[in-house]
């Protein structure tokens, strides 16, 4: 069996968790602010078979503080915590490094000091900072550190869309895709993931609207003289992670347009809570059993793209899971697929 690694998974430190109850802050997307421990995370892997997760601050990120010089302190307290938690789990956790976006000068800084430094396995950027959006003018001296070292940027949803939000639509449900496509986008339209080949860039919950809508957004460029092959070609090197996304309908978009090497498996956890990882986990091993191939797709969404993308990851084996763990979620999977398939309705 293949080691799973989840690049999708967040972590709640207590000094992130005590600034954010400072500013008043006890949900993000709609969803509460969820308890995290890196034990509650270990067992939550061992249930789902995840070997090692790279974790990441979601939304909001730093961006909730007004001042920038106390946002990039936060940043490097979240980040000293998260090279700490890596160096006593080397095994099982990676980290994206928090930046204190939008300030691009002390940004690149951060990102400087966590890739050379504490040696962080990539950094995650917010799809827009304070209505700022990545892949703006203004950026390329953020852009140009990352090339330079190679690095994995995780972009992932801002807590909010640059606008009020909508009674009874919860951001976390619509607003963070449409948040991502944006900066997808963006990426493409400003030539950045062409003068900066050397980042390589995630996007999450499969890329927001991109696989679904990839051909419509090269139509909206090429009616600006953009190439619509070429814009193809460039929204096709971003790698797409499975969090909240392993569904009947989600999948078959993202595998039909995603390059095969460049999607990836994600949990969203904890903000995703475990029913939801089971649910999802479920949904990519159930479509896959169906699927021409599946065995040899799952295995590279498991672990084999990741390994690519973070070579010090690459195990080759799961860790031990204490039996009591493997039961339980055994059990759990067995049980969510039975509901996934219910809840299915083309099944019907």
């Amino acid at each position: 069996m293949t080691a799973r690694i989840d690049v999708h998974q967040h972590l709640v430190p207590p000094p992130y968790r005590a600034a954010l109850r400072a500013a008043g802050i006890t949900e993000v997307g709609g969803r509460a602010v969820p308890d995290w421990s890196p034990e509650a995370a270990l067992a939550l892997m061992d249930e789902v078979g995840i070997a090692t997760a790279v974790l990441s601050v979601s939304a909001p990120g730093t961006t909730f503080l007004d001042d920038p010089a106390a946002a990039a302190r936060l940043a490097r307290e979240v980040n000293e915590q998260g090279a700490e938690l890596v160096r006593r789990h080397p095994d099982r956790f990676g980290h994206f490094a928090t930046v204190p976006m939008p300030d691009v000068a002390a940004a690149t800084a951060e990102v400087v000091h966590a890739l050379d430094v504490l040696h962080a396995d990539g950094v995650v950027l917010p799809a827009n900072a304070r209505g700022t959006y990545l892949g703006q003018d203004g950026q390329d001296r953020l852009f140009a550190a990352l090339h330079e070292r190679e690095a994995v940027v995780f972009v992932h949803p801002a807590a909010e869309l640059p606008g009020p939000t909508v009674p009874g639509v919860a951001p976390f449900a619509a607003d963070f895709l449409l948040d991502t496509t944006r900066a997808a986008y963006l990426l493409v339209r400003n030539g950045i993931v062409r003068r900066y080949p050397g980042i390589r860039f995630v996007l999450a919950h499969a890329g927001g609207f991109v696989p679904w809508a990839a051909h419509r957004m090269a139509m909206g460029l090429g009616a600006e003289g953009m190439s619509i092959r070429d814009t193809l070609t460039d929204l096709r090197t971003f790698y797409f992670d499975t969090a909240m996304s392993a569904s009947p309908t989600a999948l078959p978009a993202l595998l039909a347009f995603a390059r095969p090497e460049r999607v990836l498996f994600g949990s969203d956890w904890p903000f995703a809570p475990d029913v939801a990882v089971h649910y999802f986990a479920a949904g990519l091993a159930e479509h896959l059993a169906h699927t021409p191939f599946g065995a040899t797709i799952a295995a590279a969404i498991d672990h084999g793209n990741a390994a690519a993308l973070f070579p010090r990851l690459a195990r080759q084996t799961v860790p031990a899971t204490p039996p009591r763990s493997a039961l339980r979620g055994a059990l759990k999977s067995r049980a969510v697929r039975a509901l996934f398939k219910i809840a299915d309705p083309a099944r019907r």
